[in-house]
């Protein structure tokens, strides 16, 4: 079962620092732009480095370019240093709410037209907010740079005219639906609102969460709105960082051109660090729609930048950070509970140390004995120390994370954004990588004296509603009331617009420079002596190699009633070996900065491989280890078994989970698709230690493995490495038997009951085709861009623009070797549940009757057509290529052939799909809900509703 919670990295290493600043001041510098310091690249993998060199216009406004010619890409961050720690008592969720209204057009940009122009130009984009800052971002070919910057000016300089009462309200409701997804409608997802709430007072701006208090959100109106971007959103509170494929003399006179003349605003001070303390321990309880009991508990520390920051880091990954952390030792591998950890949440004005711990399900799960385990194991560090070997594995990791950072130039651009805006440094890393070197155990001990050991913390205890006797202790603490103070209308008097003046027409949308080329990369293949078929890459812009094998071991192969017995296998893979003990080889692994890692798909099990080139040898050696002398241990299986039946249970609280196995089951019930790729409570119950060794002998085989090398070595050399490889020996290549899909009766909804819920899942699914790269399934895909298959589709501007039903709505269709789907999806208001589907239907009969426009089909074209600049990247990506390659055995040039069929496709040809496969009646519908209230409304549609509780 993985870490259920979303931890802190140990460090941000997306980038890497430089180890000197010069002051080379060419190229020359247009007017208004001043040259601030150059770092340069070094050849010193021991401490890697992103060139950059940094500028600032007269307002105010930090430039920061970083050049990367690797690819014809450039990726634009503009980071404003404004978060909900910037908002006022009772107007929470503010700088959230605003990222939202970034989106929705300004002066010279029409409604929408921020995400059409980007799809369209072949680019992602999207915008994020936290407690301390606000990006806005995309990645685009780089002949689209100009735009890009003309976007995300015009936003800076010239919203406020276009934000109208109207838009205000569609977006308020989006963000009230985003809550609704990603809070209440969650298992756990009400945990840090408690813990915000019990750590920090309520005049603490981290004591609300980001996303805000839905009564503050009703309470305020579109000047509120437009006052709170006339306060941060100046120039001088932005760094616009660029990396990629640019000109720096040009990007810094369209920089000017297009930022110079924007106002600076009001001045803004760095905000100073707020730490808290805790005069007792106190004590929470919340009650969720759950089966496991959870303990989180928390210790105020320091402050992001603060001097023991890296050694409360490293704290964190000793007391519960892998393996080898002393949560999992004593509570996790002992079977006491389902998952453990802990980790160190650092931001500007304070920190966190979290430590968590989930029990099992049914009638275990006391809190009480469960807090009083986690205490004793946490004041055992005084008596136990910390061994500076356990120091140097952890640091071992993190520096090789440093080097697999720089394989993006959208990584590198965020991080040197990050480090500018909190530490006026884009260079810090520097200074990460060298405090990180510093820890010492005496420095861990030390943190661990001042800031945990006999301090007060706050405990939440997580129950199922109703079971309030298991809490670690009663509740002893009751956060303040929220202090509102009176709202005060802004008036239209009070809002001092700041104008720019400009020497050029700015309505004149920029035209992109000419195309670029993407190069699809140079690939090579050969075989193995045993037949295993290779195929890679050399990339050399990181000294590292990964590796993806295929071994022909998944769930299509297992027996019946073994559902979920290829995953059990999977597990046991990354277990012990009969060499050395899971510990022994995890902590050999974060020495060299390597990873391996075993994982069960439909077809096969992929064995991931990441390493330093440096490292190669020694990390194959471990593979060879792994994957030829698992040690299948009893005690081992045990606990693997009951974490994966814990799994399954917390998988099937979601409704994404309900939804998803719906309508597996209704598309293709009585085969082996319709099973939960997990398998279910009663067949892995069933599953024994002697059909795990069982699988193993006969389905890991080199018969029918497949492997994907990207990375700094050549294929002689990589030929050598791979020896272990070309002497195993195994069972013939599996084959499966063909299955016979339903044929399905007429049209139904399918209703899952979810007491209570606020929310509805809402999916309509068809049977569809298996993959193709250059078929009728990829035809069809290309006739949904304009449907349901990006930002601007029909679908979901109806359903999250126009209408405000949900946070986002979509479709696809995807396609395995044998079957494939069509699905389209929203979780949208209870409320809206009937009225989203009508919507559904009325959009699926609009497209299979009328087809797409002309306009529709010359933006699929560009934006389609133009996405493969973006697509090859990084290794990650050419692995993804690479492995559809050999699984689907293609030829080398299929995307060539791709983006012909984009650039000839007919208008005629996509109708013609649209009425084949968007036919509304040919769809069943899965609504996950409260049935009790969504019934008698879905009833009116005259279409059967059918009970369904999908299998567990």
């Amino acid at each position: 079962m993985q870490k259920w919670i979303l931890g802190v990295a140990l460090l941000s290493l997306a980038g890497c620092s430089a180890l000197e600043a010069t002051q080379d001041k060419s190229p020359a510098l247009p007017g208004g732009v001043t040259f601030v310091e150059q770092v340069t690249d070094t050849d010193d993998q021991a401490r890697p480095v992103i060139p950059y060199r940094k500028y600032m216009l007269e307002n105010g406004l930090t430039v920061i370019l970083h050049e990367d010619n690797s690819d014809p890409l450039v990726h634009v961050d503009v980071t404003y240093h404004v978060g909900s720690a910037r908002e006022e008592l009772g107007k929470s969720g503010f700088a959230h709410f605003f990222e939202h209204m970034m989106f929705q057009g300004s002066e010279n940009v029409g409604d929408q037209e921020h995400f059409r122009l980007i799809t369209e130009a072949g680019g992602t984009l999207n915008g994020t907010t936290n407690r301390d800052r606000t990006n806005y971002f995309e990645t685009v070919p780089s002949n689209q740079l100009e735009k890009m910057l003309w976007l995300e000016s015009d936003r800076m300089g010239f919203l406020l005219n276009a934000v109208s009462q109207r838009k205000f309200e569609i977006q308020r409701s989006t963000v009230k639906n985003e809550r609704a997804q990603r809070y209440e409608n969650r298992p756990y997802g009400l945990v840090y609102e408690r813990m915000g709430e019990a750590l920090f007072p309520r005049t603490h701006p981290y004591s609300w969460q980001t996303i805000g208090y839905v009564e503050d959100l009703d309470r305020v109106d579109v000047n509120d709105l437009k006052a709170f971007f006339l306060r941060w959103y100046g120039p001088n509170n932005a760094t616009l960082t660029i990396g990629g494929d640019l000109d720096v003399e040009q990007t810094l006179a369209w920089v000017n051109k297009y930022f110079g003349s924007i106002p600076r605003g009001p001045q803004v001070d760095k905000p100073q660090p707020r730490s808290v303390t805790l005069e007792y321990d106190r004590y929470l309880t919340l009650e969720d729609k759950i089966q496991q009991p959870m303990l989180l508990m928390a210790w105020p520390t320091s402050y992001l930048g603060a001097e023991d920051e890296a050694s409360l880091d490293m704290l964190a990954q000793v007391v519960g950070g892998g393996k080898n952390s002393l949560l999992y030792q004593d509570l996790v591998k002992t079977g006491e509970v389902n998952d453990a950890g802990a980790f160190h949440d650092c931001a500007e004005l304070a920190c966190t140390f979290y430590v968590y711990a989930m029990a099992q399900s049914g009638e275990k799960g006391d809190l009480k004995s469960l807090r009083a385990k986690v205490m004793r194991i946490l004041e055992g560090l005084e008596q136990r120390g910390v061994n500076a070997k356990e120091l140097d594995d952890i640091k071992g990791m993190v520096e090789a994370d440093a080097i697999f950072g720089l394989q993006s130039v959208r990584g590198k651009v965020s991080q040197l954004a990050a480090y500018e805006t909190f530490f006026d440094n884009p260079n810090y890393l520097g200074v990460e990588l060298d405090n990180l070197r510093a820890v010492t155990p005496a420095s861990v001990e030390q943190v661990y004296q001042r800031h945990l050991n006999g301090n007060p913390s706050v405990t939440l205890s997580v129950v199922p509603q109703g079971r309030t006797a298991i809490q670690a202790a009663k509740p002893n603490y009751q956060p303040a009331p929220r202090i509102i103070a009176e709202h005060r209308k802004v008036s239209d008097e009070q809002l001092v617009l700041r104008e720019a003046k400009d020497d050029f027409d700015r309505s004149v949308m920029p035209e992109p420079s000419s195309p670029v080329q993407p190069v699809m990369p140079k690939l090579y293949e050969f075989e193995l002596a045993n037949g295993i078929k290779v195929l890679g890459t050399h990339y050399q812009e990181t000294p590292t190699v990964e590796l993806q094998m295929m071994v022909p071991a998944g769930r299509r192969f297992e027996p019946a009633g073994k559902a979920g017995l290829a995953s059990l296998t999977a597990a046991m893979m990354n277990e012990a070996s009969q060499k050395s003990s899971v510990e022994e080889l995890s902590s050999r692994l974060d020495r060299l900065g390597s990873t391996i890692h075993f994982d069960a798909g439909l077809y096969g099990t992929v064995v991931s491989v990441s390493s330093l080139k440096k490292n190669l040898a020694e990390t194959l050696t471990i593979l060879e280890e792994r994957l030829f002398a698992p040690a299948f241990n009893p005690d081992d299986f045990a606990r693997v078994k009951q974490q994966a039946l814990e799994g399954i249970v917390y998988e099937h609280q979601k409704p994404s989970w309900l939804a998803g196995q719906a309508s597996r089951e209704v598309l293709f019930g009585g085969t082996s698709f319709s099973l939960p790729p997990e398998g279910t409570t009663a067949s892995v119950k069933g599953i024994t230690l002697n059909d795990v060794q069982a699988f193993y002998q006969r389905y890991y085989t080199p018969n029918g493995t497949d492997l994907v090398v990207v990375g700094d070595i050549q294929a002689q050399a990589l030929t050598e490495q791979l020896d272990f490889l070309a002497q195993w020996s195994g069972m013939p290549k599996p084959e499966y038997t063909p299955q016979t899909l339903p044929t399905l009766d007429r049209q139904a909804i399918w209703l899952v009951d979810k007491p209570g819920a606020p929310q509805s899942m809402i999916r309509l699914v068809r049977q569809g085709l298996p993959f193709d790269a250059t078929g009728e399934l990829f035809e069809t895909q290309l006739a949904n861009f304009n449907l349901a298959g990006n930002f601007n589709s029909r679908i979901n501007l109806n359903l999250r623009e126009d209408k405000g039903y949900t946070y986002g709505a979509g479709g696809f269709q995807s396609g395995g070797k044998e079957v494939g789907m069509s699905a389209f999806y929203a979780q949208v208001r209870a409320d809206a549940t009937l009225a989203s589907v009508k919507e559904f239907l009325r959009e699926l009969e609009a497209m299979s009757q009328q087809g797409v426009t002309a306009d529709e089909v010359a933006f699929m074209r560009l934006a389609v057509g133009q996405k493969d600049a973006l697509n090859y990247e990084t290794p990650g990506k050419k692995a993804q290529l690479l492995g559809q390659i050999l699984t689907y055995a293609l030829p080398q040039d299929f995307v060539a052939e791709r983006n012909e069929i984009v650039a000839t496709i007919t208008k005629a040809r996509l109708d013609q799909l649209a009425a084949k496969w968007f036919d509304p009646a040919d769809y069943q519908i899965i609504v996950v809900g409260d049935a009790a209230s969504l019934r008698p409304q879905l009833e009116t549609l005259g279409i059967p509703v059918k009970a369904l509780q999908p299998r567990g």
